[in-house]
């Protein structure tokens, strides 16, 4: 028998001496288990307090909007959106969203899933929201929802860039047949010397708009509004209403708050609205609900990412709703 022989019947019979320590790889998978329970409750209990701590928002009701609204109106409430499926409907124009589950109204929790199901068929199409784009993009999204751009006009404004579109008829999500023109009136940018545009002030204190006033030399009827949950002296109405002409015979008319001051700022609350920093300008709504009826607190259009800052003292209202292009998004309750 040879040497190497020899050497490997040893090696073999060293190899079968090894005893298996069973009981340590017992240990082994054990304490893999455990810290993969570990893991996974702790897991759960992480979720779980996540999910617990986002904040509850009203379902809004999205039934007859466009998908592109839809999609808008859901996000700002931090819902997401998953399409459920499609249905032929004569009536209704194509992309619009038929039915929604949950319903609108009831409360959730940001981050659910509001199924949605939307409208294939038809012959009617929905008007884009065109306020604040340039004319060459409007009447690339008109022919995208194959419509056909209107009579265009100008106007001067301070509100709006020149080239950007004011307004529009039909007005931002009518239903109207495929190849209707809409009509546009377009920013002619700030007025020449000589010609006057009422600026936008509400909310603005009244020593901005009498300076402007006196600047001008413009006469004005004061309106006080003792009933008002405004900070006494800021601009609640306005007549006539922004970018519009005035002369030195124009009827101003600006409605003030004369609501007693002697409440202390930090019994004021504080009501702040950041809009979407995506889409174009939204129409944003405010309104104090109590038992004595609603008011308006806000109502105008702003631009994507801009916010919206009032104050009402405490105890002048139950709650505050807030509404985008004409839908309720948000409910505070004033405490």
């Amino acid at each position: 028998m040879t040497e190497k022989t020899i050497e490997s019947k040893n090696s073999n019979k060293k190899n079968e001496d090894i005893p298996i320590d069973w009981k340590f790889f017992a240990k082994i998978i054990g304490l893999l288990l455990f810290l993969s329970l570990t893991a996974y409750f702790l897991f759960n209990i992480a979720m779980e307090s996540v999910i617990h701590h986002r904040r509850e928002v009203i379902v809004p009701d999205i039934k007859g909007k466009s998908a592109m609204s839809a999609i808008e109106i859901l996000s700002e409430n931090g819902l997401a959106v998953q399409i459920q499926g499609f249905e032929f409907n004569d009536s209704v124009p194509i992309g619009t969203v038929l039915r929604q589950i949950p319903q609108s109204g009831i409360m959730a929790r940001e981050g659910r899933i509001v199924k949605v199901i939307f409208s294939q068929g038809g012959e009617s199409v929905f008007t884009p929201n065109l306020i604040g784009l340039p004319l060459r993009n409007a009447d690339l999204l008109l022919r995208q929802r194959q419509l056909a751009l209107g009579e265009v006009t100008e106007s001067y404004s301070l509100k709006f860039e020149k080239g950007s579109v004011i307004n529009q008829e039909p007005k931002a999500e009518v239903g109207v047949a495929k190849n209707s023109m809409v009509n546009l009136i377009v920013s002619a940018g700030p007025p020449p010397s000589g010609i006057i545009l009422m600026p936008d002030f509400r909310q603005k204190k009244i020593d901005v708009f009498e300076k402007w006033a006196s600047d001008n030399e413009l006469k004005y009827e004061r309106i006080n509004d003792d009933t008002s949950i405004f900070p006494k002296d800021t601009i609640i109405d306005q007549s006539p209403e922004s970018d519009a002409i005035v002369s030195k015979d124009s009827s101003i008319k600006i409605t003030v708050s004369s609501r007693n001051s002697s409440d202390s700022s930090s019994k004021e609350f504080q009501i702040k609205y950041s809009v979407s920093q995506s889409g174009s300008q939204r129409h944003i709504r405010i309104v104090a609900m109590s038992k004595t009826g609603d008011r308006e607190l806000f109502n105008g259009l702003r631009d994507p990412g801009s916010n919206v800052e009032l104050s009402i003292p405490y105890g002048s209202a139950e709650k505050v709703r807030i509404f985008v292009n004409g839908i309720l998004v948000e409910e505070r309750p004033v405490k």
